[in-house]
């Protein structure tokens, strides 16, 4: 697919419809995605203006910080919660660059209503990065059991695992191989689980979801591509 013919798909099409789109390319039927285009993320950075999404925004960081506040202590530094179900609903939603605003946002209010020790800055990045991740793979994309299996993947071993140890080394003092191997034992043995809750809460939720046209329109139940 030369770039004019490209160029032509996208201006023939509204965002909703050209961020996926089929094309065929030596016979063969392919999907092209403009993540890392400009009005990709001008589409999510303008739901920050709108008043439904603020309020929806608005609710998904109550959410995330009721859900939060109730976690399973592993270890000085690890807890087993399912906050990453309403971090991935509102990636969906919102996008990237509205999704890392609320991010930010929840960190920091999660902190002053439930402090755990030392503020760092550096758990309001991973935050952040999470929702990122989250919100290239699902948002305005084709979700499948495969994208959201990708996207809890990278979560779980960059974010969580090598991210993560590195925070609390840097907190805690032990060596980083110490955090690392603890926390890469606990999401390896999770994220099977995580993956499949993951799933069955968006089957459940996807229709709602597109009955309010907060996303565009998907297979259901979710494919596995």
């Amino acid at each position: 697919m030369d770039e004019k013919h490209m160029l032509a798909v996208m201006y023939r099409y509204p965002l909703r419809e050209r961020n996926i789109f089929t094309f065929s390319q030596n016979g063969v039927r392919k999907e092209g995605v403009f993540m890392f285009s400009k009005e990709y993320w001008l589409s999510s950075a303008k739901k920050l203006k709108s008043v439904k999404y603020l309020a929806i925004i608005a609710c998904m960081i109550a959410l995330k910080i009721a859900v939060g506040s109730i976690r399973i202590p592993v270890s000085e530094n690890l807890r087993i919660t399912v906050t990453y179900i309403v971090v991935a609903l509102e990636s969906t939603i919102v996008g990237p660059a509205a999704g890392m605003v609320s991010a930010f946002v929840t960190d920091n209010l999660s902190f002053i209503l439930y402090p755990d020790g030392a503020y760092f800055p550096g758990y309001t990045l991973t935050a952040m990065l999470g929702s990122l991740i989250y919100s290239l793979c699902l948002y305005q994309k084709k979700i499948t059991i495969t994208r959201i299996a990708i996207a809890k993947t990278i979560n779980n071993y960059l974010v969580n695992v090598a991210i993560g140890s590195l925070w609390s080394s840097m907190l805690y003092g032990n060596a980083y191989i110490v955090y690392a191997t603890k926390s890469l034992i606990k999401n390896t043995i999770l994220l099977p689980i995580e993956i499949v809750l993951l799933v069955v809460v968006l089957n459940l939720l996807l229709p709602v979801l597109q009955k309010k046209k907060l996303i565009n329109s998907q297979e259901l139940p979710i494919k596995l591509y």
